[in-house]
């Protein structure tokens, strides 16, 4: 998936979006300000609410372990926000044909 040509990674939401700046790369995680840094990672936008990024400067090393952990975490929050989702617009369904 790309936006405004630049990569996004998502699977049952957005999980990231990447962004190339003069002697950087920014990686911001969307609904990451609910998520757990253990290890870290997190080095920008900090005072998000929402969402988190990991700026890579240039020559900067990967931690790709502590990366997949924080991709997975996304990952089961995009999934367990979407089957919320899902269960309250079921209710709400059965609401409305329960009231016509």
């Amino acid at each position: 998936m790309e936006m405004d040509g630049q990569p996004v990674w998502s699977h049952a939401g957005m999980i990231a979006v990447a962004n190339a700046h003069k002697g950087k790369v920014k990686v911001t995680f969307a609904h990451d300000a609910q998520l757990a840094d253990p290890d870290k990672l997190f080095n920008a936008g900090l005072e998000g609410n929402a969402r988190r990024a990991i700026d890579y400067l240039e020559g900067d090393k990967v931690d790709a372990k502590a990366l997949k952990k924080l991709v997975l975490a996304a990952i089961d929050y995009n999934l367990q926000h979407l089957k919320k989702n899902a269960r309250a617009a079921t209710r709400a369904k059965v609401q409305k044909s329960g009231a016509a």
